[in-house]
């Protein structure tokens, strides 16, 4: 049974009437005719939990409204056509039955095909259908607000629909995370998560193996906004985030080792907790007992796991990571363990919504982003200055979102000083830069849970 339901008129997202009228009039001018049907992923912003998803912990994101929107005709030839409202993307074409993923170049269309290859594998599709796409998209690119993720899986979902077949959320979301790998980010599954679980009304936190969504009501009384650095980061074209990844599962076999753990079966610092059957706050004393701030060069960690060099190259260590000479892992370890209870703490506030809530909520928010910057070293100079600007005229609590290394931050900021607080952040940061005013689309905005991914035909 399909989860995703089809509306013939779709208007709780401001301005899509519009925008599918516009893309379906493009659409006729590229293709020759109309598109037979839509399919729409939102971007999302990540509240708390940076960079734990890929270790096992659960995060808690919100689907947003900015998002990714494809008009799709299936076609007899057995060929696919990706075309982008945006003339800066270029046109592309490919047999349906030869996906080639250049990891060295992440240009746009090769997300398409990671969601498109994703689907004709799992259901092992002989003779895929072939599509004509026009592609709109809202989501700044390369700012942490998942417009990458958001593409593999509005691909997924059209390539699901263009060949009859049905999955439920749960699957096409765990499918889209494996398949995004197909370009070489080593994700962890947040973002495809929340953007086929999300509803409207609520952010969810999300848990993994099994996946599963439970609602987080946020509190009354604050906004949240997202502000842009101007600073693009793109996952798949630089080595900052495949090699963090590297680093927590390291941390993850030196750490297992230390506790007489079958290290060659562990992968994630989850798996660590949850074979000692202790808790967050535990771990992070056992990682104070066993790492060393300094960083680790492969020599040391082959003399901690009782390996050769030969070893760690062919069986632990990436492709991609074969050069790369030293390894943080205390820093690495100590962020995910106190970022992981920092999520619990998040929700737990929210269950129970004290009188200081929003207060308590936002110091977690900065102690996160502290982490961030100074154990994860994921910030950037911008995103730093972002945060404190931000914070300087009223927000409640702010962080980065997302990767880091730019994009965006996201703040907790009053409902009653919102107007306020957007105008004195525009003027700070703004303003003050010629540049970056000059990013004019979704630079600084208040977002609310939006819905998840859909597939819908117009009225």
């Amino acid at each position: 049974r399909s989860a995703f339901y089809e509306n013939k008129v779709f208007l709780h997202i401001s301005n899509l009437p519009f925008r599918l009228q516009k893309l379906k009039e493009k659409f006729i001018s590229k293709f020759g005719s109309a598109p037979k049907f839509y399919a729409r992923a939102p971007g999302r912003v990540n509240l708390i939990g940076e960079h734990i998803d890929y270790c096992g912990y659960a995060v808690l994101p919100m689907a947003i409204e900015q998002d990714i929107l494809i008009a799709v005709e299936p076609v007899q030839t057995q060929v696919v056509q990706l075309a982008n409202t945006n003339s800066s993307y270029l046109d592309f074409s490919t047999s349906v039955n030869n996906i080639q993923i250049n990891k060295t170049k992440p240009q746009w269309h090769n997300y398409f095909l990671c969601g498109l290859k994703g689907i004709q594998e799992h259901f092992g599709l002989n003779n895929p259908t072939g599509m004509n796409c026009l592609l709109d998209g809202t989501i700044p690119p390369s700012s942490g607000l998942s417009s990458s993720s958001a593409l593999v899986c509005c691909a997924g979902l059209v390539t699901l629909r263009a060949n009859g077949k049905t999955l439920s959320k749960v699957e096409l979301a765990e499918i889209c995370t494996k398949s995004e790998r197909y370009i070489g980010t080593e994700g962890g599954g947040m973002d495809q998560s929340i953007s086929f679980l999300a509803e409207e009304g609520t952010a969810k936190l999300i848990e993994f193996n099994p996946l599963r969504a439970t609602d987080v009501r946020l509190p009354s009384g604050a906004v949240f906004v997202i502000a842009n650095s101007c600073v693009e980061m793109n996952k798949a074209a630089s080595s900052h985030y495949n090699i963090r990844v590297m680093e927590c599962r390291l941390a993850t076999k030196v750490l297992s080792k230390s506790k007489g753990l079958d290290w060659k079966k562990m992968l994630r610092l989850h798996d660590v907790q949850s074979k000692l059957g202790v808790s967050l706050e535990e771990m992070l004393t056992i990682v104070e007992e066993v790492l060393h701030p300094e960083p680790y060069s492969t020599e040391e960690i082959c003399k901690c796991l009782g390996i050769s060099l030969q070893e760690l190259c062919s069986q632990i260590l990436s492709q991609n990571m074969q050069d790369v000479s030293t390894f943080k892992l205390y820093q690495r370890a100590k962020h995910v363990y106190s970022e992981a209870a920092r999520v619990l703490e998040f929700k737990k506030i929210c269950s129970e919504a004290p009188a200081n809530t929003l207060q308590l909520l936002g110091e977690l928010m900065k102690q996160s982003h502290i982490s961030c910057r100074e154990m994860y070293e994921c910030s950037c100079p911008e995103l730093d200055r972002l945060v404190d600007i931000c914070l300087q005229f009223g927000a409640i609590g702010s962080r980065l979102t997302g990767a880091g290394w730019g994009g965006c931050t996201v703040s907790m900021v009053p409902t009653d000083r919102l107007n306020t607080f957007l105008k004195d952040v525009k003027k700070a940061y703004y303003q003050m830069d010629g540049q970056r005013l000059a990013v004019e689309n979704n630079t600084l905005f208040a977002t609310k849970p939006g819905k998840g991914a859909l597939v819908f035909v117009e009225a």
